[in-house]
């Protein structure tokens, strides 16, 4: 009777292991076999980490394997089960993997099919599109989508991470690292001594140091020691956590209300404002969006206040951006569900599109403006990824017609639009994708959006943030409507109190912490793709990526402020995982 060798991959992570009962049926063109209990006597079998093989013999041939089925009963308690791959070994000798990389619950049953990928139209046999119907059906079943608030995009509908799909919620060891970096922040840190305190001031600047008692050699420390120079502001606005806003200025704003007499101090080419605006030197950052706002509400005692302001910067003769002119006009009204809603209007398919999003703010050109690392290293990622996707794309599309003819991908497309973007025509978004060039396009703005435009506005939250002064995360006063007439002390008075400090210092370090399991740009740990050529795809990706780590170390060396937010090594895989 013909026999099979079955090997059985669980899962490394927590909780992966299952003691219960697990059944394998074969699929295969001539027939189905019965279920076999996987089992062997005296042995924990599907422990975590565990590669465990059986030998399966069948009452006759059953032609070439096409499905193996998974079945999870009861043994006492419901345990889940984290099943990486089943790998076969067939009577005539050939090797077939079944890639699964899921979590089964419950009691229930799952069918894989072999590794390689297929578009739909390359599924002939009767049993594969039924197969791939089914799966699709679950996976709507699964996926649907929710109105979290009007005006927002749709989202996944859950309410809170567990009523996410068990596949994509944070494993248990992410959701414990959070916790405790941020326990490890406060305990480090050394700031837990003033959390008696919560409600009283800071002394004054210097006080604030007395939470960088146990830091040395950081980006954080030299942002104190100079935080307070023009060179160290205009530098924040290229390379800090937030380099999406500044823009090269090419008309004054009637709201800014600000003449060459105001700033001629500031202006080293003996030009007039208007004229330096004409040359292409001026540039501006405005926080409209945060205009209409309500500030932080969740102390009681407390009230805290917002600001929307507007900064005018100048590039001068060493090319260096340095701030001319800031006005704070205080915002009151809103609240954050506003603010996403008011942002929603402004998120188009090109702004997320990297090289023509740094192209519509003015900020392309590498000759005037030298010191734009996230824009060069930027670029850098996305042709990166733009040349990986173009090659997959180029494996499974023979041809652009291949591509309109491909109902699911298009469906996909049409969802996006139509849920994701409210079917927003300004909104630029894709209904349909018509050439195997945009199709590469769009899975570029997907992977570089969700991990290098991730990392490059998060990663930096305690470099930049840590120091209070330098990145309030809330004032205790309006900002003042009168130019040089607030002292230090009531400065000092406008910014948190020493209990708000501390929980600031040790969210910007929690967030800013990468997890000991995590996974980093190009690494695929899980083997979706079992096909020579993706595979070979994929390492020239990772070399590519190995070649940016190289550039970007090279530049930072000696630099007295690195930016290294993009190097590759440092762009975790994807924000959910």
């Amino acid at each position: 009777m013909p026999s099979y060798t079955v090997t059985v991959a669980t899962g490394s992570q927590w909780f992966a292991g299952t003691d219960d009962y697990i059944y394998l049926s074969l699929v295969g063109s001539a027939g189905c076999s019965e279920k076999h209990l996987l089992d062997k006597p005296f042995y924990n079998d599907f422990e975590r980490g565990a590669v465990d093989s059986y030998v399966v013999t069948v009452d006759e041939e059953l032609g070439e394997i096409q499905l193996v089925k998974i079945e999870k009963r009861k043994y006492w308690l419901h345990d889940d089960w984290y099943l990486k791959y089943i790998t076969l070994k067939t009577p005539c000798g050939d090797y077939i993997e079944f890639p699964c990389y899921r979590w089964i619950t419950g009691e229930g049953e799952i069918v894989l099919r072999d590794g390689r990928a297929k578009l739909a139209c390359d599924d002939q046999i009767h049993i594969l599109k039924q197969h791939r119907r089914k799966e699709l059906e679950t996976r709507q079943k699964q996926y649907r989508w929710m109105e979290w608030n009007p005006g927002f995009p749709l989202s996944i509908d859950a309410k809170c991470h567990k009523d996410l799909p068990r596949d994509i919620q944070f494993d248990s060891e992410k959701g414990v690292d959070f916790v405790l970096n941020y326990s490890r922040a406060m305990e480090n840190l050394f700031i837990n001594r003033f959390m008696h305190m919560f409600q009283s001031s800071w002394s004054d600047f210097a006080d604030f140091e007395k939470i960088f008692v146990k830091i040395s050699n950081t980006i954080s420390e030299r942002v104190m020691n100079h935080w307070q120079e023009d060179l160290m502001f205009g530098y924040q606005f290229l390379n800090g956590c937030n380099p999406v806003l500044i823009q090269r200025c090419t008309k004054l704003p009637e709201k800014l209300p600000v003449s060459t007499e105001m700033v001629e101090c500031s202006l080293e080419r003996q030009l007039t404002l208007e004229q330096e605006v004409e040359q292409g030197n001026i540039f501006i950052v405005d926080f409209e969006l945060l205009d209409g706002i309500d500030a932080n509400k969740t102390d009681p005692c407390t009230l805290q206040f917002l600001a929307a302001p507007i900064c005018l910067l100048y590039k001068n003769l060493a090319n260096k951006i340095v701030p001319i002119a800031i006005q704070a006009n205080a915002t009151g009204g809103g609240g954050h569900v506003q603010m996403v809603q008011r942002a929603m209007q402004d998120l188009t398919y090109t702004s997320l599109c990297f090289p023509e999003a740094i192209k519509a703010r003015g900020m392309d050109s590498t000759e005037d403006i030298p010191y734009y690392f996230y824009r060069d290293d930027g670029l850098l990622v996305w042709e990166a990824i733009k040349t990986f996707t173009a090659e997959v794309v180029g494996i499974y599309y023979k041809s652009d017609q291949v591509v309109v003819e491909d109902q699911e991908l298009q469906d996909f497309v049409n969802d996006v639009y139509v849920y994701g973007m409210r079917g927003k025509k300004t909104s630029g978004f894709p209904k349909s994708i018509k050439t195997r060039e945009k199709l590469s396009e769009y899975l570029t703005v997907v992977i570089f959006t969700a991990s290098a435009q991730h990392a490059a506005v998060n990663f930096g939250q305690y470099d930049w943030c840590s120091w209070i002064p330098n990145a309030p995360p809330t004032m205790r006063a309006p900002p003042p409507t009168a130019k040089g007439v607030v002292t230090i002390e009531q400065i000092v008075d406008m910014l948190p109190d020493r209990g708000r400090s501390c929980w600031h210092l040790g969210a910007v370090w929690a967030l800013s912490q990468f997890q000991e399991n995590e996974l980093f740009l190009g690494m695929y740990p899980e083997e979706h793709f079992i096909e020579k050529p993706v595979k070979e795809a994929m390492a020239r990706f990772r070399k590519n990526l190995d070649t940016i780590v190289s550039v970007i170390a090279e530049r930072n060396k000696n630099k007295k402020l690195p930016y290294y937010y993009l190097s590759p090594d440092r762009i975790p895989n994807s924000v959910a995982i």
